[in-house]
């Protein structure tokens, strides 16, 4: 594609900003253009990006296969009710039920449509279970659940809650790692715990394995509903499908989106057992949700996630890129606190709230990252690239870093 003019690129930002809402600090690039790993934008420059869509183009920019799904589907069949059969959603939903060991799906649109879908799930069981009292959940300091009343308020940062006050009633909050925290909380009027294996925007902060089986056995033992929310870590960006099959438990409820689709809108909450049953029609629904154009993109996804071998990718070349940065640490233990992840799902502490200018420093050298906070960067790449591209990251960050030193 021929280069933007620069007059009509900064004609897109000033139309933007009259017109859309500002709800997003934009950065001042126009993408135009994605092919696997790399974006363009109206200049024609190239850049290698290392954020995916916050986790989201798992199989890369444009894949042809799901492209190809895409638009064979809306040559076919974009949209029809939920109120019809669709073969595209049951073919769907068997398949990631086999990926997960779950037993019945949902599909919405958006993580956070998942997460609400799982949250009316635990509120519904829990009143069945034990009563009108039976609907309080408990969440985890640091985590990120969404942006709708009930998935803001399971969010527990202020940060995010704050604006919306008063939030929905019925959930309280505690320290990751802590199950003596968590277990004075679990009362008779708690339904549910959620928590993501992996908090995302909390930093990347994995939750440590023994922990979340001590929680799976606390969960067991009250006959409380454990609710993972594997939105970001799962569909195999940690080495494994799901970010918590790689740490040896098992919930009895799991949302998942963002990567679920490469890029196309869907969003999916799994159940097993009871919670699998719990809801009936009328209690929940979604206008586009399952629809066939995004089920045709979501199982091309999954045919190319395990036909290229991406999930074992997200292994080797994140853990080689793990161990890369972590060696970076030890040469600058003054700047990097600590490096943490699991597969293609890296977060670096810096010991000075420096990582706005850090990410700045990578778009001037055409690299596309992403920083949670002052403090943190991260990379969720594509589960395409390779060791090569991820040297490319590592050697410039410590460019950056001796260049700020």
């Amino acid at each position: 594609m021929a280069a933007v003019e620069q007059s009509g690129t900064e004609a897109v930002f000033a139309l933007d900003r009259e017109v859309v809402m500002g709800t997003y600090l934009r950065q001042p690039i126009l993408f135009v253009r994605g092919e696997g790993a790399y974006l363009w934008d109206s200049n024609g420059e190239k850049y290698l990006d290392f954020l995916a869509g916050i986790a989201v183009v798992q199989a890369g920019h444009c894949h042809p296969h799901i492209a190809n799904a895409i638009a064979k589907q809306a040559h076919t069949l974009m949209h029809i009710s939920n109120l019809f059969h669709n073969p595209l959603q049951a073919e769907l939903a068997q398949k990631l039920c086999r990926l997960t060991e779950m037993q019945k799906a949902f599909f919405c649109n958006s993580g956070c449509e998942a997460n609400e879908c799982a949250l009316k799930i635990a509120r519904k069981w829990g009143k069945a279970k034990r009563g009108a009292d039976c609907f309080e959940i408990i969440t985890f300091h640091g985590s990120f659940h969404g942006r709708t009343m009930a998935t803001v308020t399971a969010t527990a940062q202020p940060k995010y809650q704050a604006p919306f006050q008063p939030l929905i009633p019925g959930f309280h909050y505690t320290s990751p790692n802590d199950i003596e925290a968590l277990r004075a909380l679990v009362s008779s009027r708690t339904c549910a715990v959620m928590l993501e294996p992996i908090q995302g925007e909390g930093g990347i902060r994995p939750m440590q394995p023994n922990f979340l089986q001590q929680v799976r056995a606390l969960c067991d033992a009250t006959q409380t509903l454990l609710i993972l929310d594997e939105i970001q870590c799962g569909t195999g960006r940690t080495g494994s499908f799901l970010g918590s099959q790689s740490m040896g438990i098992k919930g009895d409820v799991i949302t998942l989106a963002k990567g679920i689709a490469d890029g196309f809108p869907m969003g999916v909450c799994l159940a097993q057992g009871e919670a699998a049953n719990t809801l009936v029609p009328g209690d929940h629904g979604s206008t586009f949700a399952g629809q066939p154009l995004a089920c045709a993109a979501a199982l091309a996804t999954l045919e190319v996630i395990e036909q290229e071998n991406l999930i074992q990718n997200a292994r080797e070349t994140g853990g080689w890129f793990l161990a890369a940065l972590q060696k970076l640490q030890t040469e600058y233990p003054d700047r990097i606190a600590e490096v943490r992840g699991m597969g293609l799902m890296v977060g670096v502490e810096l010991k000075n709230p420096e990582a706005k200018s850090l990410l700045q420093g990578f778009l001037r050298n055409h690299i596309v990252v992403n920083a949670t906070s002052d403090t943190v960067l991260r990379f969720v790449p594509p589960l395409i690239v390779t060791q090569q591209e991820c040297e490319k990251v590592v050697s410039t960050l410590k460019t950056l870093l001796q260049a700020t030193a």
